[in-house]
């Protein structure tokens, strides 16, 4: 067992500590955004039409690098933009899912994959969840919890077409974007909304719903391919007994 833990860090040493920062950044971007505009409240207000495609084009680099949460994201551009800007924050998360998937299949060059060679029942089991990989996508994205620029990560390793990862990327997760950016629109104060976003019963009820239905819906994607795994098994073995 450790002489595996140690082949696993030593072979993938970059692709773990790249997933350890995509959990830890975010944490210090919250609170380098909040610093930001407590300072300059007005920041974002009244800009140009370049100034607001400039906008979008960073705020979708510091998504894919986690240096901004998603829901902060959301949450300010309803704020400052109101619906004209749901467009752009759309296009803003395609481009960040883009640019993560191509960082992590540049670090990771298919190391993590050939590692699970060595244990052939995990390996199986990522290949069903390869075939259910739309609805894999949907369900991570679906929830608040689950880090965007982690889960782009871990999703692109696996080895999700780039397509399919792009577009089951975008459409899980409007649910939840749309909630915040709606938040967004409506709030009066957008720093106490920034370090409260679940505040209010509505809030509260949304968020555990959408939580709850992602972490069910994996449950059951995951349960479904382990257990399709564990048939494939039994039934190669039983044929050969046959034999």
């Amino acid at each position: 067992m450790f002489r595996l833990l140690r082949e696993l860090f030593q072979k993938n040493f970059s692709t773990l500590l790249t997933m350890f920062l995509l959990v830890a950044v975010p944490l210090l971007g919250s609170a380098s955004l909040l610093t930001l505009l407590y300072e300059k409240q007005d920041l974002l207000q009244h800009l140009s039409a370049g100034q607001a495609v400039l906008y979008f084009v960073v705020i979708a680099f510091t998504m894919a690098f986690a240096l901004t949460p998603t829901t902060f994201v959301a949450i300010v551009t309803g704020y400052y933009f109101g619906w004209a800007g749901l467009p752009g924050m759309v296009l803003a998360y395609a481009l960040a899912a883009a640019i993560g998937y191509e960082l992590a299949q540049r670090i990771d060059h298919g190391k993590l994959r050939h590692f699970l060679h060595l244990f052939p029942k995990a390996e199986a089991v990522l290949g069903e969840l390869q075939n259910q990989s739309w609805q894999l996508i949907l369900l991570t994205r679906l929830s608040p919890v689950l880090p965007f620029a982690l889960m782009t990560f871990v999703l692109a390793i696996v080895g999700v077409p780039r397509k399919r990862f792009l577009a089951a990327s975008v459409l899980g997760m409007l649910p939840r974007s749309l909630f915040f950016y709606w938040l967004g629109t409506k709030a009066s104060d957008v720093l106490a909304l920034l370090k409260d976003p679940d505040q209010g019963t509505l809030s509260k009820l949304v968020l555990i719903g959408l939580v709850a239905a992602s972490l069910f819906g994996l449950y059951f994607v995951f349960n479904q391919a382990l257990q399709r795994v564990l048939r494939q098994g039994s039934g190669g073995n039983e044929q050969k007994i046959s034999n």
